[in-house]
């Protein structure tokens, strides 16, 4: 199976995570995110009818689906994963969503009131970059919404036990903020939010492995391996404090 192939994963974990995430609060995200706190984060940074939203690493775009669905806001959302734009397209209907396939940085043309950045900013190792090309694209006023997985860089142990090691680079509070004001941005709104992220994480670690069967025979055994192994790397992290989950909203300066 290529990496690229997103709609067999999707379909294989949906049981689980349904489950996991509670009622309700289930919007195909691919994340540790809940729909009321992805909701929550969209209102602090002011989306609403007609706002326009770009959703950067949105994958099948469970979540700015659910959003454009329930804020009414005008969405473009880009991915580097062909396969999961497909699917995102297919899911959004003939709804007034819009889709890229691109890699970030760079960002594509235009002009948003909105950057949503959703439990990806630790697969980004050259923040800075990201940050300069996120304002680029944003006006005066405009808001930067996304969470970010707090905490030193991790150790080689700890890269040894993580699959895809490379798309896990943790950042400090200090630093992310000082990187945000280099960007010509400031912190709005922030809050810690490790504890309901930890037991989701757990809550999915626990619906995958009670649905480990059916979910082998459609990913295979080793990816299953991986995302078990991966969730509860997250949750031992999350509950020690290794590293912190938080929500921020950062607006563009003039």
């Amino acid at each position: 199976m290529r990496q690229d192939e997103r709609g067999p994963f999707v379909e294989a974990l949906r049981p689980a995570r349904e489950q996991a995430y509670g009622p309700g609060e289930f919007v195909e995200q691919e994340s540790l995110m809940r729909a009321s706190e992805i909701r929550g984060l969209a209102e602090r940074a002011r989306v609403g009818t007609g706002v326009s939203v770009l959703d950067l690493c949105c994958g099948i775009a469970g979540p700015g689906r659910f959003l454009a669905r329930e804020l009414g806001c005008d969405y473009v959302g880009v991915d580097a994963s062909a396969s999961a734009v497909e699917i995102a397209r297919e899911r959004a209907g003939g709804s007034l969503c819009r889709f890229v396939v691109a890699e970030i940085p760079p960002l594509p043309p235009g002009r948003f009131e909105v950057v949503l950045l959703l439990e990806t900013m630790l697969a980004f190792r050259d923040k800075e970059t990201l940050l300069h090309g996120i304002a680029g694209v944003l006006p005066t006023g405009g808001r930067f919404a996304f969470t970010l997985e707090e905490g030193q860089p991790l150790t080689q142990q700890e890269r040894a036990s993580m699959p895809d090691a490379d798309t896990v680079w943790l950042t400090p509070l200090d630093e992310m903020h000082a990187l945000l004001a280099r960007a010509g941005f400031a912190v709005r709104w922030e809050e810690d939010c490790s504890e309901p992220h930890c037991a989701v994480a757990e809550s999915l670690a626990s619906a995958y492995t009670a649905d480990a069967d059916s979910i082998a025979s459609r990913i295979g055994s080793r990816a299953l391996d991986e995302l078990l192994a991966a969730h509860q790397l997250w949750v031992e992290w999350l509950a020690t404090g290794r590293v912190r989950k938080f929500a921020v909203v950062a607006g563009r300066q003039g």
